[in-house]
């Protein structure tokens, strides 16, 4: 069954108002980055509150080429001469791997822009990264008892930064890493990048399995070129965005095959996601989206709730039982969060300039796909089953993007913070026709900005 109509037809039977519809939607996109510009550089010159040197995005000005110059741009070129056409006629099962190894492709070439020392080998190891303590963990239970008498900044030995504003389990990844044999920044950044670009693969099955195979096919060569690119190479929440990717996956699964199985291994991954990051309790609000679209299956059996419920509970018991307190440890980060620069960030600035790092992050042709996803929801009645599945999914990512930005615990730096939720958006682009069009200007604007800005955090 058809639900999207195929690139071709859509050029002769669009009307001319939906596709300039489109364009000033990407029109107002492109202004609130642009005015997002100016405005931080005037409020960094005049009271130096934002600590950012290019607003909104926490980068620098430094135009450069690089070894991975020529890969990103023959990446880029493939992608959107074959993208969409490999992706309507591969078979499913071999869609999947070509879009994770196209990802991974895009992600590594972009990072190497920056050289192999500056863009993946020493990202995770400056002075507010995780493995500047990887030796303080050599006895765990005693670190997990411990660590929270670390994350205040006038605590003794405080933690970096991303070590004291994480659950323990981000830094425990590095740490075991480390302890088989794979330690130092250069595997820590393959493993995110790896890890990371296995998240559109995670979103293509949701997909699939809550509306329909069509959009997931429309939706992957976006997924695959998406600008988030630039920040998930190297970045750990690259990994935390394909952990809480996959435990979405798996639950869309498990309500669509009334699996206990894969119940369970969502849940699994549910509870990992929120001791990788306080921030994304918040993916709860797609799961929910996930368990309205598939109700039926769970009415039909509601014994899967048990599984995806035992499965939740084990990392929580894990580290509480180890001594680690979820709850203490949150309360402390918004102290220790009022303490530092996002307790002199101003609000009033990053609660719409964050807005415009999402549009850096997912690209005008997302914000064009949003568009068309709101009119979806507005004349549901008319939409066809699949079309409307896919914009509900779309748009309870947004609803947990626009939660985070409002509760002002991300001041800056969402670009990277914000990357499991932005990814969630990137489907919206499967409503858009001509897809080529506006895959090339995705990767014109991830090209432009891995090239003019060296990104930092």
């Amino acid at each position: 069954m058809r639900t999207l109509p195929s690139p071709a037809r859509t050029r002769e039977s669009e009307p001319p108002g939906r596709l300039r519809r489109d364009l000033y939607a990407a029109g107002a996109a492109a202004v609130l980055v642009t005015a997002s510009v100016p405005a931080g550089r005037h409020i960094e010159d005049t009271r130096g509150t934002l600590f950012v040197d290019w607003p909104p995005l926490l980068a620098s000005w430094g135009p450069h080429l690089g070894p991975g110059t020529p890969a990103a741009v023959l990446v880029a070129i493939a992608v959107v001469a074959y993208g969409p056409v490999l992706a309507a006629h591969l078979p499913w099962r071999a869609l999947l791997p070509v879009a994770w190894g196209a990802s991974t492709a895009w992600i590594f070439s972009l990072a190497l822009i920056d050289g192999w020392d500056r863009g993946i080998a020493r990202k995770l190891t400056t002075r507010y990264e995780y493995l500047q303590v990887i030796d303080r963990f050599h006895d765990i239970p005693a670190a997990l008892r411990d660590f929270t008498q670390h994350i205040l900044l006038d605590s003794p030995d405080n933690w970096p930064a991303h070590v004291a504003g994480h659950p323990p389990a981000a830094t425990l990844t590095f740490v075991l890493l480390d302890r088989i044999g794979l330690g130092g920044g250069g595997w820590a950044g393959v493993w995110c990048i790896t890890v990371g670009a296995t998240a559109c693969v995670a979103v293509l099955v949701t997909i699939r399995a809550l509306a329909d195979e069509a959009p997931a096919r429309r939706a992957a060569p976006f997924l695959v070129l998406a600008p988030a690119a630039v920040w998930m190479g190297t970045s750990a929440d690259a990994y935390f965005a394909a952990v809480a990717a996959w435990a979405v996956a798996l639950l869309a699964l498990a309500v669509t095959r009334r699996s206990p199985g894969w119940a369970g291994a969502s849940g699994l991954l549910f509870g990992l996601t929120c001791y990788l990051s306080y921030g994304l309790t918040l993916v709860a609000l797609i799961a929910a989206a996930v368990l309205v679209l598939g109700r039926h299956g769970v009415r039909e059996r509601p014994a899967l709730l048990m599984p995806l419920l035992a499965g939740l509970a084990v990392v929580p018991a894990v580290f509480t039982l180890a001594g680690f307190d979820w709850w203490e440890a949150y309360h402390l980060l918004v102290t220790r969060y009022a303490q530092g620069a996002g307790g002199i960030r101003p609000y009033g600035y990053w609660v719409w300039a964050n807005l415009a790092c999402t549009v850096l992050v997912t690209g005008l042709a997302t914000a064009a796909g949003l568009r068309r996803a709101g009119a979806v929801l507005v004349r549901r009645r008319a939409a066809p089953r699949a079309v409307l599945r896919l914009a509900f999914l779309v748009s309870a990512a947004l609803l947990a993007l626009l939660v985070a930005d409002l509760s002002g615990m991300s001041k800056a730096e969402t670009e990277r913070i914000w990357l499991p939720f932005a990814l969630w958006l990137l489907p919206a682009c499967a409503f858009l026709p001509r897809p080529r069009s506006w895959l090339t200007a995705q990767a014109v604007l991830a090209l432009l900005l891995n090239h003019l800005l060296l990104t930092g955090w």
